[in-house]
């Protein structure tokens, strides 16, 4: 047996080493546990930092066509979960339903057939939150901001945006000096909230070019792009003092080129803050030198499923059909849209996913983001750890790939966001997927990332966030390799 240990709280988790090795001990002398499933299992001891996320306390794992007792058996515990002396029961029915002949644990209502992350059932509900985010917030009395971690986004810090609008003063400064400024200078926010931060750096870049006598500001042409047609229109009050000089653009922050391809190589700037984090994204497995795609499969737990089905009037059997109704037409998929905005927030709160991994050789048809190879993620694999379970990031890499292109040469992307900057991260603690309100939230592979743009001639570097004490977030900056 190997225990992990995946987390560094030593005063916060509610179960310890001790607690699970003595009751794995215990399982193997009464034989609920086999010698050969002690002699090659894993165990892994995590603590979630997100409370809402898509794990059970604990979860059992096989690879994918062996889902009996001679395979290596895999179980992740979550010490904050776990409630104290609840911890020997829990590994009981999960044993017990990993003999199973079947996959299918009895009572789940499950919502999908394994696949990728990336395709899960999961993103459409984090697509329904943006598109109908003002039901959300209307049911729960709370704005987005609120359900962020302390409360407001660090995209919003007065200083920080401050030296970012001073930052582009200077670029455009030094372009001038040589004759290169263009006659209109075009500015990409990706995903725009509110537009709260584009509000405030305009009206900081406003008053520095008045400040300092350069007549810069008329030439902007600022660009608010978001997928999401509600939230461009809610975010037009905020730069209402500016809005001769800006553009409303519904754009995919996957594909940004696809949209503005007639700004190829003319942005002088791209910004963005959370949303690579909020982007479609798939976890992978380094181990023994291969890789291993971790499959999911979406489920809503039998307690919860009954406790839902009873509040919303439904019977279990048509939860599945309805959650899928859910999906296609909002809340009304109920005769109460009452009632139907209970269905998708306790539906929500409940969701988890199965988890099996599957060898990368058994998926020859699986695909890695533009960019990167299965070669090329190999080589940089090699000085990372082994048995190293991270994101690949799937969706931020394809968003950076398709941003590049609209960079002026002297231009820069500039991210603010929750990165992993180092590979030996993924030991020490966890990242995702994680639950904020109704949108899926993940930590973004900024190694990855790096890679990526040194091989497509890009500098990338990380800058620690320095203007809120604590904050998570780094900033990324890119530009073309001289």
């Amino acid at each position: 047996m190997i225990l992990h240990l995946n987390h560094t709280r030593r005063d916060c988790a509610a179960t310890t080493t001790g607690e699970v090795v003595n009751t794995v001990l215990a399982l193997l002398e009464e034989k609920q546990l086999e010698p050969t499933q002690f002699a090659r299992l894993r165990i892994y001891l995590d603590w979630l930092q997100y409370k809402q996320n898509f794990r059970e306390p604990v979860t059992i794992t096989w690879p994918a066509g062996n889902h009996n007792g001679s395979s290596a058996m895999e179980i992740r515990i979550d010490s904050r979960q776990v409630v104290p002396g609840s911890l020997r029961e829990i590994l009981q029915q999960g044993i017990c339903a990993a003999r199973l002949e079947s996959e299918d644990v009895p009572g789940r209502v499950y919502l999908e057939e394994f696949k990728s992350f990336r395709n899960s059932i999961a993103w459409d509900f984090n697509r329904l939150y943006w598109q109908r985010l003002k039901d959300w917030e209307n049911a729960t009395g709370r704005k987005y901001e609120q359900a962020l971690p302390g409360g407001k986004s660090d995209g919003h810090q007065i200083e920080a945006i401050a030296h970012s609008a001073d930052e582009f003063w200077k670029l455009l400064k030094d372009l001038d000096s040589k004759n290169q400024l263009p006659a209109e200078v075009f500015i990409l926010e990706i995903g725009v909230g509110m537009g709260t931060r584009a509000g405030l750096w305009l009206d900081k870049f406003c008053a520095l070019d008045q400040e300092r006598g350069t007549n810069y500001y008329p030439r902007l042409r600022f660009l608010l792009g978001d997928y999401s047609l509600t939230t461009l229109e809610r975010s037009r009050p905020a730069v209402k003092q500016h809005i001769d000089l800006c553009s409303f653009i519904a754009l995919d922050a996957l594909d940004p080129i696809k949209t503005l391809s007639f700004l190829r190589h003319k942005i002088l700037h791209v910004h963005s803050t959370n949303t690579y984090d909020n982007l479609p994204d798939e976890e992978l497995v380094w181990r023994d030198n291969r890789i291993y795609w971790v499959q999911v499969r979406a489920y809503i737990p039998p307690p919860d499923a009954a406790r839902i089905a009873e509040a919303c009037g439904l019977e279990i059997k048509d939860m599945a059909r309805t959650v899928n109704r859910l999906l296609e037409v909002g809340p009304e998929c109920l005769p109460d849209k009452a009632k139907g905005m209970v269905f998708w927030m306790e539906v929500w709160k409940a969701l988890r996913t199965e988890e099996r991994l599957v060898n990368a050789l058994d998926l020859p048809d699986v695909s890695y983001p533009a960019g990167l190879s299965a070669a090329q993620l190999e080589d940089i694999l090699q000085s990372a750890p082994n048995d190293l379970r991270f994101h690949l990031s799937t969706g931020a890499l394809e968003s950076f790939r398709n941003t590049l292109p609209l960079l002026h040469p002297r231009g820069y992307l500039h991210v603010q966001d929750i990165f992993v900057t180092d590979l030996h991260e993924y030991s020490m603690g966890f990242h995702g997927p994680g639950k904020l309100d109704g949108s899926i939230v993940n930590w973004v592979n900024g190694a990855l990332l790096r890679e990526v743009a040194e091989r497509a001639g890009y500098d990338l570097h990380f800058v620690p966030f320095q203007y809120r004490t604590g904050s998570k977030t780094s900033v990324l900056y890119t530009t073309r390799r001289e």
